[in-house]
């Protein structure tokens, strides 16, 4: 694959080793700001298993920049079949309760509605991969599956990838100018980078059983995407009680089970995971097909430095967890929006390189975020177990007996059921952490801070607090435009492009953002909320832009905001100095 045309000493801008949520989002983003970009996989084709699926607003906005929210919503199932969790014995036992989830019972449908555009919807892997990888070849990047990385080497200039083509099995070499690995858990690339890691690896020892059955008769009227099953044996291993997990409604499932990681690992033949399944539904006779299993553990490690030199690790491969609140694809596809930009400046040569060191001071902190959020969910259930009297060996009769104390008309019983509703309450924090995927605030060289000080008087990890404070998203007001139909801000932004966002009354930033473009020469956008394409009828951009109409907001590509100023300079040629070295300063020039 080595060209040989002098005037390209590489054969691709960027190697992306790895096609999940983490490297299918790199590549077509990388392919959508027309940067040369190579995907490999060892793989023969894309995810085999549902494993990640719940999609949230955030990542949904990301697809939205790119143009396959649309795509996205067409595959997955919307919000309302999504949301009333369910704790049970069994699909067709007692229930022990219900959890309004992510965002659709009627204490927080209206703060998710009105803080984004998006929807969170429910988007097995095997879906996501690939609208990701296809859009992305669609868009000119280069895909090889059954090709292996194995080795790399960087020096000043470049990274030289050894690869394998599994189909002939010889070995080949690729010159990239950066390489990003997003090769999962056990990441070939992070451990030849030598990334730091801080945690531990295989806490727990957890089994997927993916299945088909009609279940529709038990899931209609309490519809979701999580039935969490409590089973003798719950409390070992797992994600802290058995889970049955809508894919598809209702025909297709994904059981999730725990085993001792202390002992050698089970053997899930067909019958084996027949009988499971049958067990945590209930129903001895329910027709069953299984479709594949597997083990995995679950871990609690983050890596607390994202690359070294020209060489980048996203996803899995520096965050690995729990699937407990759903955070595992979300985070992956938002490592890749903060890179992408950065990698693709760099390459046009319009940042320095010095604009990607960014990536780790900004993305590390996340990562450590969700790991340790991921794995205080999975430990959440155990006051549940703790009211019910259940625990290690628990069998059936004390599960009836801890939930026949929960129903005894007595003072006691009455103290238990309150207990119980508040252990309920507490996974709110997993099923409802609207703050921990949306409330990012960065802190890096590519973010100018200013002198406000943030309060927070909501709990941070479940109300989302939007700010125009630098750091943080963009937030979300609904405008008109010229036809009088709605757009978000976050319409407005993005695209690959750095921009300057004021209002009407803003004019001196005009001239000041042309004079920065043509000095810098840098794709810059200018936005006026208020003009005839982007009026704000509903004045809701007002309640939340924290600045004057004359103030101005430097805005990222990955709809960060990287500066503001409240209120306009006394004149032209300070507002010309102000954001030039504004840009200068994210930019690293």
């Amino acid at each position: 694959m080595k060209t040989t045309d002098t005037h390209h000493p590489y054969d691709t801008d960027v190697l992306v080793v790895g096609s999940g949520p983490a490297g299918g989002s790199t590549a077509l983003l990388l392919a959508t700001y027309g940067i040369r970009t190579l995907l490999v996989t060892k793989y023969g084709w894309l995810a085999n298993t549902p494993r990640a699926h719940i999609t949230n607003q955030r990542t949904m906005e990301v697809l939205r920049d790119l143009g396959v929210e649309s795509e996205a919503m067409t595959f997955g199932s919307p919000s309302r079949l999504m949301g009333d969790t369910v704790l049970c014995t069994a699909l067709t036992g007692e229930e022990i309760g219900r959890i309004r989830s992510w965002g659709t019972g009627p204490a927080t449908a209206t703060e998710y509605a009105s803080k984004s555009p998006c929807e969170m919807i429910d988007l097995p892997q095997t879906y996501l991969e690939p609208i990701l990888v296809s859009n992305a070849a669609a868009r000119g990047a280069k895909v090889r599956f059954d090709t292996e990385f194995l080795r790399f080497t960087q020096d000043e200039e470049g990274v030289t990838a050894v690869l394998r083509d599994r189909v002939r099995g010889d070995e080949f070499t690729v010159r990239a100018r950066y390489l990003i690995g997003a090769d999962g858990g056990r990441s070939a690339v992070a451990e030849q980078l030598g990334l730091p890691f801080a945690g531990r690896m295989a806490k727990a020892g957890s089994m997927n059983i993916v299945f088909k059955a009609d279940l529709g008769r038990y899931c209609v009227h309490r519809p979701s995407v999580l039935y969490w099953v409590l089973r003798p044996g719950a409390e070992t291993g797992g994600i802290g009680m058995g889970l049955v997990r809508m894919v598809r409604p209702w025909n297709e499932w994904l059981l999730v089970w725990g085993y001792d990681i202390e002992q050698p690992p089970p053997q899930v033949d067909e019958e084996t995971a027949r009988q499971i399944v049958r067990d945590l539904v209930g129903d001895p006779d329910l027709p069953v097909e299984i479709t594949s299993t597997s083990l995995w553990t679950v871990n609690h490690a983050y890596a607390t430095q994202y690359s070294s030199g020209r060489v980048f690790c996203a996803g899995d491969a520096v965050h690995r967890h729990p699937p407990s609140n759903g955070l595992g694809s979300n985070t992956s596809v938002q490592d890749a929006y903060n890179l992408a930009w950065k990698l693709a400046m760099v390459i046009r040569g319009e940042a320095g390189p010095a604009l990607l060191d960014s990536y780790s001071a900004e993305r590390a902190p996340v990562g450590q975020q969700i790991v340790e959020r991921a794995n205080l969910s999975r430990d959440q259930f155990g006051p549940v177990f703790e009211v019910l009297g259940v625990g290690g060996g628990s069998d059936e009769d004390a599960i009836a007996e801890g939930l026949a104390a929960i129903r005894e008309r007595t003072p006691e019983g009455a103290k238990k059921r309150r207990l119980l509703r508040e252990a309920i309450q507490l996974k709110n924090y997993e099923f409802n952490a609207h703050g921990v995927e949306m409330n990012q605030r960065y802190v890096s060289s590519a973010v100018l801070p200013d002198d406000s000080a943030e309060v927070w008087e909501e709990d941070r990890e479940l109300v989302h607090r939007p700010t125009t404070r630098p750091g943080a998203k963009l937030p979300h007001a609904w405008l008109v435009d010229a036809r009088g139909e709605r757009l978000s801000t976050l319409d407005l932004v993005g695209d690959g492009v750095l921009t300057v966002l004021t209002g009407l009354s803003g004019g001196v930033w005009d001239s000041a953002a042309s004079a920065c473009r043509d000095t810098l020469g840098v794709p810059l956008r200018l936005v006026r909320v208020g003009a005839d394409n982007s009026r704000d009828p509903y004045g809701e951009w007002s309640r939340v832009s924290e600045i004057a109409e004359d103030g101005v907001l430097l805005v990222r590509p990955d709809g960060h905001v990287a500066w503001r100023r409240a209120t306009a300079p006394e004149s032209a040629q300070a507002a010309h100095d102000e954001l030039l070295g504004a840009l200068r300063h994210v930019l690293a020039r």
